[in-house]
């Protein structure tokens, strides 16, 4: 689940290796490139964190940070990340 820490969304998930793993990532950035919205992560092995926030309202949370988590979660559905 997304959790709520210093105004921002945070989520970290794993996947069965650094392949599947770099291709959740892959599949994300096209989708941050179609909603105009690049999150912060971290990819070490078969682990990928995020945290969202958007810088140009102030780095708070906003709806675009919400619909890019929705999509983030989809993809890992499809890439069996946990």
């Amino acid at each position: 689940m997304w959790t709520e820490t210093d105004n921002s969304l945070r989520r970290s998930f794993t996947f069965a290796d650094f392949k599947t793993a770099f291709a959740f990532l892959t599949e994300v950035a096209a989708e941050a490139e179609r909603l105009d919205h690049h999150p912060w992560f971290s990819n070490e092995y078969n682990t990928v964190e995020f945290r969202l926030r958007s810088h140009d309202a102030g780095n708070t949370i906003t709806q675009r940070d919400r619909r890019l988590a929705a999509a983030i979660d989809a993809a890992a559905a499809r890439h069996a990340g946990q």
